[in-house]
C-alpha cells in the first residue's frame, strides 16, 4: 500500500501547505478518487437514506478532492512550469472521468431522486433542497438518462473537452511569453510614462539584456498601446497582440484555430445528446435567463440603445484625432493612443496623473476600511499561511467579534509563467461537518505593474478597480452563511449571477470618501485632491458606450457561435459578422481574437459571456440602492450582505436581488450609470 503520510493533499489541511506541495503530490488525487469510488459503491448498496446517510458523505468526498485538486489548478495558472503543467494535466483528466461516472452512476441517481420523491423532502432546510435539486439537475445534464452507447460517448467527448481547454490555455500563455521586443535606448518612447521606462528597463536586467524589454504582458503593452507616440511601434505591437495564438505567429506553433473547431464541434455535440438544440440553449437553460432568445434580446436591447451614443463617440475621436494628431486615417493601434490624448485634452487626466496617488499597501488598507464598514468585518495578515511567491500576501477575514470567518491570498503582481488576466478561485468551501465548521479560502490573482527595486508599486486607478472587482468575488464566498456544501458561497449560483457581487464593488472606486481612504501620494502622503477627484469623475463615463459595444461584441460573437444558426461556420466569420452589426470603431481584418478569447475557450464562459453585462444590471441597480441610502451606510451593506452574499447558492439569484431591493431588476440602471441616455 502506497504511504502518503508526507503527502499533503491525501488529507488535505485546512488552508493549502504551499510550503510543502509538489508536483509529484498529485499521486493523492489517484488514490482519492480510488477511494470515492469505493465508497460511493458501498453507499448505493444500502436503501432507506436521508440526507446524513447519503448527501452528508457525498459532500465530505467532493470536499476532499476538490481541496485537494485545488492547489494544484492553482499552481498552474500562476506558475505555470513545466511540473506544474504535468502535474495538472495528469490530475485533470482523472477529475473529469471521475465527475463523468459520478454523473452517469445510476445507483447514485436512483438514491439521490429517492430522497426528493420522499415526503420528508419538504421538511428539509431551502438550502438542502435547493442542494438535490441542483443534483438531479446535474445527473441530468451528464447525460444520466441516456442510452449506453450515448452515455459513453458524452464521457469520451467531456474528457476530450477537458484537454482541449487545457491545450487552448497553454498555447496562449507560451505565445505571449514567446515574444518580446528589445529598444537599444528610449528613442522610440516618446510618451511613455517613466514608471513604463523603468518597468522595461528592468524587464531587460532580469533576462541579462541592456535597453527597455517590451512583452505583451498587461502592464507593458497597456501603457504603450496608451501613450506610445510613435505610431510604427504601436502597429508592431498591435500587430503582434492580435496575432498571438495562431497561424500568424511562431510559425503556427501554437495555432488555436483547430482547437476552436474541435471544441465547439464537441460542445453542440454534448448539447445534442443531451436533446438540446445547441450548446447556447443548454448553456443558459441553468442559468438566470433560461432561453436563448431572452439573452438575444437582452444583448439586442442593449446594442439598439448603446450604439447611436457609440456613433457620436466614434465620431468626436475620429475628429480629434485629425484636428489634434493629424491621424486622418484611424487605424486600430491609434485608438487607445487617440483617447488618452483626447482624454487628457478634455479632463486634463491620464491613469498616470492618478498612479502616483495609489501606492498598494494604502490601496489595500482602503479596500478593508470600505469592505470593513460595508458589511461589519475586519481584516489582518496571517504570516503563518504559506505561499507561493514572495509577493503573495497572506489574510484573514473577521467578523464583528473578531472570530476568523475565511482566510484569502493576494498574488497581485504580473510575472512570467503566470497566466494573463485577473481571477478569484476558491481553495475551500464553508461547510458543516457535525460540529465542525470548515471555514472558506480564496484565491484573489491580479496581474498588475510590479515594483521595481525597493520601491512600493504604485496602481493605475484601472488596477484598483481590478482588485475591488475581485475582492468581491472572494466576499461573495468568503460572507457565505450556508454550510450545506453544494451550495455554500458560490456553489449553486447561476453562471449570469456571479458577477453581481464584483461588479458592485467596482463603484466604490468613484466614490470621493472611499478613495480618501485608500490613497496618498508618493512625496505628500496627500489623499486624491478635489481637483484630480472632479476630473476622475467627469471622466468616468468618457467613451462608455465605446466599451459598452466592445463587451456586446463579445457577448453576441459567443452567443452566436454557440447557437445551431452559426454551427460549421468559421469562428473569425462570425466575428466578422458581429462586428458589421455592433461595432463603429475601424476593423482590423487580420484579428486573431476567437484564438485568445480564454473565457469561453478554456474560462467557463462559453454560451455566457453575456453574463458580464447581465450581472451589471444586477450590480448598477443594487448601487441604485446605496446611492439612495447612502454609499458607506451600513445598513444597506448589512442588506446587500444577508440576502445577497450570504445565501450563497441556496436560493435563485432573482428571489436574492428582489429581497434585496424590492422588486426586480432595471437595465435603465446600468444604461444611466454608464451615461447612456
Amino acid at each position: 500500500m502506497t504511504d502518503f503520510s508526507d503527502n499533503p493533499l491525501y488529507q488535505p489541511r485546512a488552508v493549502p501547505d504551499f510550503a510543502h506541495i509538489q508536483g509529484r503530490h498529485v499521486s493523492a488525487i489517484t488514490a482519492i478518487i480510488a477511494e470515492n469510488r469505493a465508497a460511493v459503491e458501498k453507499l448505493v448498496t444500502e436503501e432507506g437514506h436521508d440526507w446524513d446517510s447519503l448527501m452528508l458523505p457525498l459532500a465530505r468526498m467532493e470536499n476532499r478532492l476538490a481541496k485537494a485538486f485545488s492547489p494544484i489548478a492553482h499552481l498552474h495558472g500562476v506558475t505555470s512550469t513545466q511540473a506544474w503543467r504535468k502535474a495538472y494535466e495528469t490530475a485533470l483528466p482523472l477529475i473529469e472521468e471521475y465527475a463523468n461516472d459520478m454523473g452517469q452512476h445510476q445507483g447514485l441517481y436512483r438514491a439521490v431522486r429517492a430522497l426528493r420523491e420522499r415526503a420528508s423532502f419538504a421538511r428539509l432546510s431551502p438550502a438542502r433542497r435547493k442542494t438535490i435539486t441542483d443534483a438531479l439537475e446535474d445527473f441530468k445534464r451528464s447525460g444520466v438518462g441516456l442510452p449506453a452507447a450515448a452515455r459513453a460517448e458524452f464521457k469520451k467527448n467531456s474528457l476530450c473537452l477537458c484537454v482541449l481547454s487545457t491545450r487552448f490555455s497553454n498555447h496562449l500563455l507560451d505565445a505571449t511569453n514567446a515574444w518580446s521586443l528589445l529598444l537599444e535606448d528610449d528613442s522610440r518612447l516618446g510618451g511613455v510614462p517613466d514608471t513604463v521606462k523603468t518597468l522595461m528597463a528592468d524587464l531587460a536586467k532580469q533576462n541579462g539584456q541592456t535597453g527597455y524589454r517590451i512583452t505583451l504582458d498587461a502592464p507593458v503593452i497597456g501603457p504603450l498601446m496608451s501613450h506610445a507616440d510613435d505610431r510604427a511601434l504601436r502597429e508592431t505591437l498591435y500587430t503582434a497582440y492580435n496575432a498571438r495564438a495562431s497561424e500568424l505567429s511562431d510559425g503556427g506553433k501554437y495555432d488555436n484555430a483547430p482547437l476552436v473547431r474541435e471544441i465547439l464541434d464537441l460542445r453542440n455535440r454534448q448539447a445534442e445528446l443531451l436533446g438540446f438544440s445547441d450548446y447556447a440553449a443548454c448553456s443558459v437553460e441553468k442559468n438566470m435567463a433560461k432561453r436563448k432568445d431572452t439573452v438575444f434580446a437582452f444583448l439586442e436591447e442593449l446594442v439598439a440603445r448603446s450604439k447611436p451614443a457609440g456613433e457620436r463617440d466614434m465620431a468626436e475621436l475620429r475628429a480629434f484625432a485629425a484636428r489634434e494628431l493629424r491621424l486622418e486615417d484611424l487605424r486600430p493601434w491609434d485608438l487607445g493612443y487617440a483617447a488618452e490624448k483626447r482624454r487628457q485634452a478634455k479632463y486634463a487626466l491620464s491613469q498616470e496623473d492618478l498612479r502616483p496617488y495609489f501606492p498598494i499597501t494604502k490601496v489595500i488598507d482602503g479596500l478593508f476600511a470600505v469592505t470593513g464598514t460595508l458589511f461589519g468585518v475586519s481584516f489582518r495578515p496571517n504570516p503563518a499561511l504559506s505561499t507561493w511567491h514572495e509577493d503573495v500576501r497572506a489574510y484573514d477575514l473577521l467578523d464583528h467579534a473578531g472570530k476568523v470567518r475565511a482566510h484569502f491570498y493576494l498574488d497581485p503582481y504580473a510575472r512570467r509563467k503566470k497566466r494573463g488576466g485577473a481571477w478569484m478561485d476558491t481553495a475551500a468551501s464553508r461547510f458543516r461537518d457535525g460540529d465542525r465548521v470548515q471555514l472558506p479560502v480564496t484565491y484573489l490573482v491580479c496581474n498588475f505593474t510590479p515594483p521595481v527595486g525597493d520601491d512600493e508599486a504604485y496602481l493605475t486607478h484601472d488596477e484598483v478597480i481590478t482588485l475591488f472587482h475581485e475582492f468581491g468575488h472572494g466576499l461573495h464566498h468568503m460572507l457565505t452563511e450556508v454550510e450545506e456544501y453544494a451550495v455554500s458561497g458560490l456553489g449553486g449560483v447561476e453562471w449570469d449571477a456571479v458577477e453581481q457581487p464584483s461588479q458592485l464593488l467596482e463603484n466604490f472606486c468613484y466614490d470621493k470618501a472611499c478613495l480618501a481612504r485608500m490613497t496618498a501620494h508618493r512625496e505628500s502622503g496627500a489623499s486624491l485632491p478635489d481637483a484630480l477627484y472632479d476630473k476622475l469623475t467627469a471622466a468616468k463615463n468618457d467613451h462608455a458606450a465605446l466599451a459598452m459595444l466592445r463587451q456586446l461584441e463579445f457577448a453576441l460573437f459567443d452567443f452566436r457561435l454557440h447557437s445551431a444558426a452559426e454551427r460549421g461556420h468559421d469562428a473569425l466569420d462570425v466575428l466578422k459578422r458581429v462586428r458589421d452589426h455592433v461595432a463603429v470603431t475601424p476593423d482590423y481584418p487580420k484579428t486573431r481574437f476567437p484564438m485568445q478569447f480564454a473565457h469561453i475557450f478554456a474560462g467557463g464562459y462559453a454560451a455566457g459571456y453575456y453574463s458580464y453585462k447581465w450581472a451589471e444590471v444586477l450590480s448598477a441597480d443594487s448601487f441604485a440602492a446605496f446611492l439612495e441610502e447612502g454609499v458607506l451606510n451600513p445598513e444597506t451593506g448589512a442588506r446587500f450582505r444577508k440576502e445577497i452574499l450570504a445565501v450563497g447558492g441556496s436560493r435563485p439569484s432573482m428571489d436574492s436581488f428582489v429581497a434585496f431591493r424590492g422588486r426586480e431588476p432595471s437595465v435603465d440602471a446600468l444604461l444611466e450609470q454608464n451615461g447612456i441616455r
